[in-house]
């Protein structure tokens, strides 16, 4: 629990520009399962002389009650002082401790679509903040019943996993982030100078075009995510086509969906299809006008991750490393930290210029068959890039 601690607060730290001032209020938001885990990043937290405060995330019983016994007014509520708090935070520690993983799958998508749409205000005073620099930012998972017994593991198991996952079982944590951070940050930077103007993706089942886009940079081990080992940059939307693949499972909103196939014409998907949940997509892609759009592309080299099984959570399961390392794109809206200008300087207009996408949806899906992904430079020429889950450097 210290080392977890531990490393949230070193991340927290390293996901904004500026230093924390002591007596900064930072938030702790913490499903129940994860108290503990709460608790001991309170304490930590006070040891730095900061000033947490907690907000406890709804049971799956509230969620319920939220989404089929509520009036609209009710579902649309916000509660009051979450601007002003959010106005303030030097920080924000979100701890994901599902006790339930399927309880949404009997809720009408478009009433959280709907409900999601109402805290947008709210959301984007966070994102704001954290694109400035003035607010920092990481997310980690904490074991639950739930996330073991849909990924196959008991519960000792998955623990075991996620503490490797994490690099709690060294001596010392934040000395292999640390580390992590130095050799990723030379993988980015030397992506960033080849002066790329698109990327080509090939496996057995996905041929993909992507392309960058002005003013962009890859980001990767900047703090948002424990663990997150990938490279990812915000893609031109309007400039992504073929098909992509996802052949890794993943659940939202209570449903377990895997082999989605889409297809891609001028930044738009056209064409869906999936194994198991080919419907749910496709009500997924019309929630709001960017949801049928690229946000994100990402790469994960395999001799960085930890995490070589399937753990039943996108912050885990994005970050796959295994056999063939993995892709993976979002849908939806666009990770801003990969503008490679002054953060003050991307207003609205200018991510429209440019090709970042706004949606309130953010939904990664994961390709980890075997791939080769070459570069295509500004000059016409192409650089293979990553091949066999490596980076090609």
């Amino acid at each position: 629990m210290e080392n977890y601690a531990e490393v949230l607060t070193w991340a927290l730290a390293e996901s904004r520009e500026r230093p924390l001032r002591n007596g900064e209020p930072v938030l702790i938001r913490y499903d129940i399962p994860g108290l503990a885990l709460a608790e001991a990043v309170y304490s930590r937290l006070m040891d730095m002389h900061l000033s947490p405060v907690t907000m406890a995330n709804p049971t799956p019983y509230m969620e319920m009650e939220r989404y089929l016994n509520s009036s609209y007014g009710q579902l649309l509520f916000q509660q009051p002082g979450l601007a002003e708090l959010y106005s303030q935070v030097g920080g924000v520690i979100n701890i994901i401790a599902p006790e339930e993983l399927t309880h949404l799958q009997t809720v009408d998508p478009r009433t959280i679509a709907e409900a999601r749409r109402a805290d947008t205000p709210n959301r984007r005073i966070l994102q704001r903040r954290r694109q400035s620099g003035a607010m920092g930012w990481t997310t980690c998972i904490y074991p639950t019943e739930a996330l073991a017994e849909a990924s196959g593991m008991t519960l000792d198991e998955y623990a075991k996993a996620l503490l490797r996952a994490c690099w709690l079982n060294m001596p010392d944590p934040v000395r292999e982030w640390r580390r992590m951070q130095r050799e990723v940050g030379e993988l980015g930077a030397w992506l960033d100078g080849l002066a790329i103007d698109r990327l080509k993706v090939e496996s057995e089942n996905a041929d993909l075009t992507v392309g960058m886009g002005e003013n962009r940079r890859f980001v990767g081990v900047n703090g948002a995510n424990i663990p997150g080992y990938e490279i990812y940059v915000a893609p031109d939307s309007r400039k992504v086509d073929g098909i992509y693949y996802a052949d890794q499972p993943t659940l939202r909103y209570g449903r377990l969906l895997f082999g989605l196939s889409l297809e891609f014409s001028g930044g738009i998907a056209t064409t869906v299809e999936a194994e198991r949940g080919a419907t749910f997509v496709q009500q997924q892609l019309y929630s709001d006008a960017g949801a049928r759009r690229v946000g994100e592309f990402s790469l994960t080299d395999k001799r960085f991750s930890r995490v070589d099984r399937f753990m039943a959570h996108t912050l885990l399961d994005e970050n796959f490393g295994g056999e063939h390392g993995n892709c993976h794109i979002a849908l939806g809206g666009s990770v801003l930290e990969s503008f490679a200008g002054p953060a003050e300087m991307l207003t609205p207009e200018l991510e429209y210029e440019l090709g970042f996408n706004s949606s309130d949806m953010h939904w990664d899906l994961v390709n980890t068959q075997p791939k080769r992904v070459t570069a295509w430079l500004k000059d016409g020429t192409p650089k293979l890039i990553y091949e066999n889950g490596e980076f090609r450097l």
